[in-house]
């Protein structure tokens, strides 16, 4: 094990605060392995990592990630999430084959799901829009948090108003799943393409009201207005 993981791992014990744990726990239907560290305070250990490491070969940079998603500790992995956005400038289009092994590998939780892939894969998003067809193929998957993972990588890039016509693709992929963490996955990414695009998502949610998840439904209309959410709630009566 490198050195400068040892190290690391040697700072997070230090800042280990067993009360974390059983107040972050209850928020996973899961079992989950954590330290019980402050959000706060990994992310100022993984900054002050990334002084170290910085410029090391970004090859050496995914292999020390590696190394981190494979304790399956989640501030292991949030260091991780930390880091690798800082890498966009370096990402190559083959570099989505190692993100994605690694989400079927290493990923298990909404947290970890949505940490790493939020900036690291919505990044690599926009860079490569062509590799938007990558998560359509994700969306089929067996494999709940690939799932979700073709739904929130496009979480920024639909903020951004982009992709319009690829995330309702792939909302209509996932429309029917009953996961409740896909169908949260995909209300979210619908909710951060109504701000941008109201009326466009508004009219998609109405279009497939009678069958969407009420789950997913809810995320999608959270940042619209009273009148249109309760058009979108209201039940068909016939």
């Amino acid at each position: 094990m490198p050195d400068i993981i040892k190290q690391l791992r040697a700072e997070l014990q230090a800042a280990i605060d067993p009360a974390i744990v059983s107040s972050e726990k209850r928020f996973f239907k899961e079992p989950v392995k954590m330290y019980g560290i402050k959000v706060g305070t990994v992310i100022k250990i993984a900054k002050q990592y990334w002084q170290d490491i910085k410029k090391f070969p970004k090859a050496e940079i995914f292999a020390l990630s590696e190394e981190l998603l494979k304790s399956d500790y989640s501030e292991e992995a949030y260091i991780v999430a930390e880091w690798l956005p800082k890498l966009t400038d370096q990402f190559e289009p083959s570099d989505l084959a190692i993100f994605q092994n690694w989400i079927d590998r290493y990923i298990n939780n909404w947290a970890k799901c949505d940490s790493f892939c939020n900036h690291t894969i919505g990044n690599f998003i926009e860079k490569y829009p062509e590799s938007i067809e990558t998560l359509k193929k994700w969306a089929h998957s067996s494999n709940r948090w690939m799932k979700r993972a073709a739904a929130v990588s496009l979480i920024l890039p639909a903020r951004h108003g982009k992709f319009l016509d690829d995330i309702f693709e792939i909302a209509n992929i996932l429309l029917l799943d009953k996961d409740d963490m896909v169908q949260k996955g995909y209300g979210w990414m619908l909710k951060e393409a109504s701000k941008p695009y109201q009326k466009e998502v508004f009219d998609y949610v109405v279009k497939n009201k009678a069958v969407m998840p009420r789950t997913a439904l809810r995320y999608a209309i959270e940042p619209m207005p009273q009148e249109m959410r309760a058009e979108a709630m209201r039940k068909e009566t016939r």
